[in-house]
């Protein structure tokens, strides 16, 4: 249930505390107009959450360009975390993850037709993918983990909430895992529940609406992770269903992601024995891990056994020269994706598109000059 994953350090209290201050005084001085805030002649929608990783963004994300892509000219922005370089910069196919990260890099991989930019300088990035001349017929931007970034007023805000990790049980860093406080809900225009059991009870969507206690201008949707077929990491070999797994084989599951265990619980429903392996969101695998891996892995007993790794792990494991050729033939990538419950995904596709198409730049230069001849 709702808050199942929380876990807060009582003795770290005082200093979130001082935390809270810092930040509460930083959106006052939004509020307040001291520091400005700025917004573009394009579309463009903002997917983040109030605490740190873990809330199921890229999923959402990749959700988002499936959505829009076929009907207008996408464009995703992220700040490119803990890649290894600086300033603007827009990807192509043979960008290296090193230069972009690695949720970029795996986007760029699944949607080459989509932009794909990276910048701290979330505001000189849309100027760019606007006017540069490659990329000037950008029809919507898509900002990475933007909640907190309040130099750009997106024009619809999604917040995403693990139904995990309610943000009403949380607390601040460094006690709990809150970046902003629970009443900073209130900038959102859509409000996602992440993670939910595809059983959820109609009773758990009542009591969480009533915990989230949405704005009436705010709409409240719930999501639910949706697996594929097994990607073998060698391109040789076929997909499998993930149906396939059964209770006599042996899954070593290694993650380098915030919160996997909800892959976990839903791993379960097709195999009971699995070994976690867990590494740290965004974590980059040195040859000493790798070797690591190989020894867990052939300690797992008996014959049917496999190394399950996420689409993003994929993005930073894929490139590791050491892995042994035969080991290698044992990993295979789980893809994950989003689906909406109580049958809102008609409506949720609506509300995107609407706005998209209601604030694209040729509607917006012609209102412009409607009004001019008036």
């Amino acid at each position: 249930m709702e808050g199942d994953f929380i876990k807060i350090y009582k003795s770290m209290l005082p200093l979130s505390f001082l935390y809270g201050i810092g930040v509460e005084f930083r959106n006052k001085m939004y509020e307040w107009g001291i520091l400005s805030s700025r917004s573009f002649d394009v579309p463009v929608i903002s997917i983040g959450n109030l605490t740190v990783g873990g809330s199921g963004k890229t999923p959402h994300i990749e959700y988002l360009i499936r959505l829009l892509q076929d009907k207008f000219k996408v464009a995703v922005l992220s700040r490119g975390y803990k890649r290894k370089s600086r300033g603007y910069l827009l990807a192509d196919g043979e960008t290296p993850i090193e230069r972009i990260g690695d949720e970029p890099y795996q986007i760029k991989q699944k949607f080459p037709d989509v932009y794909m930019a990276v910048d701290k300088n979330r505001c000189n990035a849309i100027g760019r993918l606007c006017n540069d001349k490659e990329t000037a017929d950008t029809e919507v931007v898509l900002l990475d983990d933007a909640y907190q970034y309040r130099k750009i007023i997106p024009g619809i805000n999604i917040l995403l909430v693990d139904y995990h990790r309610m943000i009403c049980y949380d607390r601040l860093l460094p006690a709990g895992r809150l970046r902003e406080r629970e009443k900073e809900k209130v900038r959102a225009n859509i409000i996602v529940i992440t993670k939910c059991p595809h059983d959820i009870k109609p009773m758990d969507y009542r009591v969480i609406t009533k915990i989230m206690n949405p704005y009436p201008f705010q709409h409240l949707y719930f999501s639910t992770l949706k697996y594929g077929s097994l990607v073998p990491l060698s391109a040789d070999l076929p997909k499998r269903n993930i149906e396939s797994l059964g209770n006599e084989e042996h899954i070593l599951l290694v993650t380098g992601i915030a919160s996997p265990e909800q892959i976990i619980l839903d791993l379960k429903k097709y195999t009971r024995d699995i070994h976690p392996m867990s590494f740290g969101d965004h974590h980059y695998f040195s040859d000493n891990e790798i070797d690591q891996i190989h020894a867990q892995f052939k300690q797992l007993p008996g014959e049917r056994k496999l190394i399950l790794i996420t689409e993003k792990d994929a993005a930073r494991l894929s490139s590791r020269q050491n892995w042994d050729p035969e080991l290698k033939r044992h990993i295979y990538i789980l893809p994950v994706e989003i689906e909406f419950l109580l049958e809102k995904e008609e409506l949720f596709n609506q509300q995107i598109i609407s706005y998209v198409r209601k604030n694209s730049r040729n509607s917006i230069l012609a209102k412009g000059k409607d009004a001019h001849k008036s």
